[in-house]
């Protein structure tokens, strides 16, 4: 593992801090560029691990982890994480290879279409898109209400209806959005409110993302390559439905990677691993196109 070198970047309402591991070797490669959201770099810490022959950037979102948030009424959209890469992609210098997973796969969509310039290939893991999902109303009713119980009750709440949402298989129902919120402790999650009301994904990222729609029309006519990826281990769960509702959006098939949601991990945040070595091949495949 080549060490790393950790940076600050200033930008409009943030401070954002980022890691470069510079390639053991001269190489002709673009650097490769790993984003989630809300996950920070640590998440990308064993996928990083297997491309020590590339430069890799990774980063914590504004407000995540070591990246601080300026306290504003306006919540951070799509566009600002994106103009964020931006920014981060000048400053290391580009273009760059792209891999993003989750809400980071939605920025790198935005970015695609925003800077084309910033990217060679941008590889869009399982996006969380409702806005192309048929059952977009009741996804986005269902998004809002996790935030909404994160707001009265505090983050096990909020969690706990996450994770019921994001384990649904199909498309939702009426009846779905509107059961009683489930017990956090089903989850080993804390069911004392501690008054905290700074989560990123359950506070802001709730709001933001189901309007959200990528520009596909212009995805369509852009120079970056854009590869929608699906996990061949998630079914119908939001983001696989989502994953392929959009490449369709694309013309295209979605890109099937190893494991599932998180199938890069190798144990980060207490996680299980998933596939991580046979995550990393197929990425080292895909970019090479």
């Amino acid at each position: 593992m080549t060490d790393k070198k950790t940076l600050t970047l200033d930008v409009p309402g943030a401070v954002l801090t980022y890691d470069v591991r510079e390639a053991s070797a001269r190489t002709d490669e673009p650097p490769l560029v790993m984003i989630g959201l809300p996950m920070g770099a640590e998440g990308f810490t064993t996928l990083a691990s297997h491309f020590t022959d590339r430069t890799v950037v990774t980063y914590d979102p504004r407000g995540v982890e070591r990246s601080t948030r300026e306290p504003s009424t306006d919540l951070p959209g799509v566009p600002v994480h994106a103009d964020d890469v931006h920014r981060i992609i000048e400053a290391v210098g580009g273009p760059v290879d792209l891999m993003a997973s989750s809400g980071g796969a939605v920025v790198a969509l935005e970015l695609a279409a925003a800077h084309p310039e910033d990217v060679r290939t941008v590889v869009a893991h399982e996006p969380p898109l409702a806005a192309v999902l048929p059952d977009r109303e009741a996804m986005t009713a269902a998004m809002q209400g996790i935030h909404d119980a994160y707001q009265a009750k505090g983050f096990g709440a909020g969690m706990a209806r996450f994770i019921a949402v994001i384990m649904a298989t199909g498309e939702l129902t009426e009846d779905f959005v509107n059961q009683p919120d489930p017990d956090p402790a089903m989850f080993g999650l804390p069911t004392e409110d501690d008054g905290s009301r700074d989560d990123l994904m359950l506070g802001v990222n709730m709001l933001t993302l189901p309007p959200y729609e990528p520009s596909f029309e212009t995805l369509k006519a852009g120079s970056p390559r854009v590869l929608i990826a699906v996990g061949e281990d998630t079914g119908e769960e939001m983001t696989g439905r989502a994953a392929r509702a959009a490449a369709a959006r694309l013309d295209a098939d979605p890109v099937v990677f190893p494991g599932g949601h998180g199938g890069f991990g190798g144990g980060e945040y207490g996680q299980p691993a998933d596939k991580p070595v046979e995550f990393a091949a197929r990425l080292r495949e895909v970019l090479a196109g």
